[in-house]
């Protein structure tokens, strides 16, 4: 007797059947030119049943790295053969992605604005629109985040650990920090998380700028995740990249305003009082010194030598691990995320060019 045919996925009041990927554009409103917006969702309804997993970016409209690792991922020749379907919404905030921005039109933070209302401000329809379509019909979600403007951040997950299925999927993705992170009011980790979805949060790089090694590393999570939740098989042979979890940081701030000279970098290991840069004036005088008030890893700080005082500089992780330990795993990270050491973004694995908006159905 053949098997029953998997029922078609419903998203935007459009039938998108067993096998098949499509893109779905979903109206968020008007432009005042009388252009409407709207957010595109790809959907891969894969041939067998499993979970459905959303992928975002873009929440904040210039942090752009997460559209390019969706953009990657969804030319994966294996995405053909999931269980369950994936959600990939490249851009969440596309009135800030077209402005390069942050922040919307009205100049709210998406990312405070959840659970939204459907009558509300334009942020808040928006998250909306986003709880009631993509939230609600899934079982597991990643969040694709960068740096603010002018900083950078190491490679990342923020989770809320108190979750175990959150910590198994953090340990999971495979970079070398898990920042055990409490939920924001308004974020959309927060409402997510109040409906009982795990969600990761990826951090890496900077605003408006690709960082090849974060995408990199942000594809390969994924692809790792997806293998934890059963969205595709395990490999036989798969590493596993260790992670170590970071219960507290800490942002050393400028003492004062003036030209900072840094003497540090992102990965590094940080003593408590040690010397990691100083301030001055133009000229290089009236200089104070910028120094550490605890011990860890550095995995975040501003890339804007120009600061006013009580700017956030260094975010500095800590770590029951030694110094040496934490240092030696982010250097194994960087060697096997390299392009030499990674077949994950090999040609063979890609299909180019991309998918089209068009409906594709796998074999």
């Amino acid at each position: 007797m053949a098997k029953a045919k998997r029922n078609p996925f419903i998203l935007g009041g459009q039938k998108i059947e067993a096998g098949e990927r499509r893109t779905i554009e979903l109206p968020i409103g008007y432009l005042f030119t009388h252009h409407d917006v709207s957010m595109p969702v790809h959907v891969v309804h894969g041939q067998q049943d499993g979970p459905v997993l959303f992928i975002s970016g873009a929440i904040h409209g210039d942090e752009i790295n997460g559209v390019e690792i969706i953009s990657r991922l969804l030319r994966m020749k294996v995405m053909e053969r999931i269980y369950g379907t994936l959600l990939a919404i490249p851009v969440v905030n596309v009135y800030g992605f077209l402005n390069h921005s942050r922040y919307l039109p009205d100049r709210r933070d998406l990312n405070r604005s959840f659970p939204g209302s459907e009558h509300g401000s334009m942020a808040a329809r928006l998250a909306h629109l986003f709880v009631s379509e993509i939230v609600s019909r899934s079982t597991h979600g990643i969040d694709l985040h960068t740096a603010a403007y002018h900083r950078t951040n190491l490679p990342q997950i923020r989770a809320h650990l108190d979750n175990l299925e959150v910590e198994r999927l953090a340990h999971a993705f495979g970079v070398p920090v898990i920042l055990d992170s409490g939920l924001i009011e308004g974020s959309m980790r927060e409402t997510v998380h109040q409906r009982g979805v795990p969600l990761l949060v990826y951090e890496c790089g900077e605003s408006l700028r690709f960082d090849e090694m974060s995408i990199r590393a942000g594809v390969k999570g994924i692809l790792s995740v997806m293998r934890a939740i059963g969205m595709l098989p395990e490999r036989r042979t798969s590493h596993r990249h260790q992670s170590r979890v970071a219960h507290s940081s800490q942002w050393v701030r400028a003492p004062q305003g003036g030209v900072m000279r840094s003497s540090i970098k992102l990965g590094q290991w940080v003593e408590k009082g040690q010397l990691i840069g100083h301030i001055g004036d133009p000229l290089g005088y009236n200089l104070t010194e910028i120094r550490t008030k605890t011990a860890g890893l550095v995995i975040g700080m501003s890339l804007l030598p120009l600061v006013d005082e009580g700017n956030a500089l260094f975010h500095v992780a800590s770590f029951e691990d030694s110094g040496d330990k934490m240092v030696e795993l982010v250097e194994n990270f960087h060697h096997e995320i390299g392009p030499d050491q990674d077949p994950v973004m090999s040609d063979e694995a890609l299909n180019t060019p991309p998918f089209t908006s068009e409906s594709r159905k796998s074999d």
